[in-house]
């Protein structure tokens, strides 16, 4: 996919996620997400930062956090969360589909993989039943690289991921079988609510029900 293709896609994410956002209840900005800590505003704001701080002040924060990216990124994201209401929120995401940041070494699709796997964070987390478009996914999936899997502590020893819905698998074993999102998301290190993975290894990538 040629990188105006990639471009295109990104806002596509964000214009429907903003859409998506302006339709919470309040008490929807409050609830948790597959981010372990997040609520929906912490990741909205998190997945914003880029669009409200400049690079003198992101370094300066690294530094603070004594170069440690996600500490980092859960002190930035709790502050923005509390100060700014969420639609201050939003607006920023709407009004910054088409912003050109990039993750660093990631390039455009890993900024549509930024967006769409915390897109999913949100969605999953609170049991709506949006689906991100397939080739969108595939194209996020195809992305992904050993060192991603390290960057998540993802451990797929003796496991067969199996998308149910695109021509993709990953490794060998004992077989978990999903949506190529929910997948995604299992590559990620997340733990899914129950019933949305099957197959012998799903229990392993799956929170027990009620937890």
């Amino acid at each position: 996919m040629t990188e105006d293709l990639l471009r295109a896609e990104v806002a596509a994410e964000r214009r429907e996620q903003a859409d998506l956002l302006a339709g919470l209840r309040p008490e929807q900005w409050d609830a948790p997400t597959l981010c372990d800590g997040w609520r929906v505003r912490e990741v909205v704001a998190h997945t914003t930062m880029p669009f409200r701080t400049s690079l003198r002040r992101t370094l300066a924060e690294l530094v603070k956090a004594r170069g440690d990216i996600n500490r980092m990124a859960d002190r930035c994201a709790r502050r923005d969360a509390a100060e700014l209401p969420p639609e201050k929120l939003l607006a920023s995401l709407r009004d910054n589909v088409a912003h050109p940041w990039t993750p660093p070494g990631g390039g455009v699709r890993g900024a549509l993989s930024h967006d769409v796997i915390h897109g999913l964070d949100i969605t999953v987390g609170l049991g709506l039943d949006r689906l991100v478009p397939p080739e969108r996914v595939a194209v996020v999936l195809a992305g992904m690289r050993p060192k991603n899997l390290a960057f998540f502590g993802t451990d797929l020893t003796g496991v067969a991921l199996r998308a149910t819905d695109l021509d993709w698998s990953h490794g060998t074993g004992a077989p978990v079988r999903g949506l190529a999102q929910d997948l995604l998301l299992v590559l990620c290190g997340r733990r899914l609510p129950p019933g949305r993975l099957d197959g012998e290894a799903a229990p392993r990538f799956s929170r027990r029900a009620g937890g």
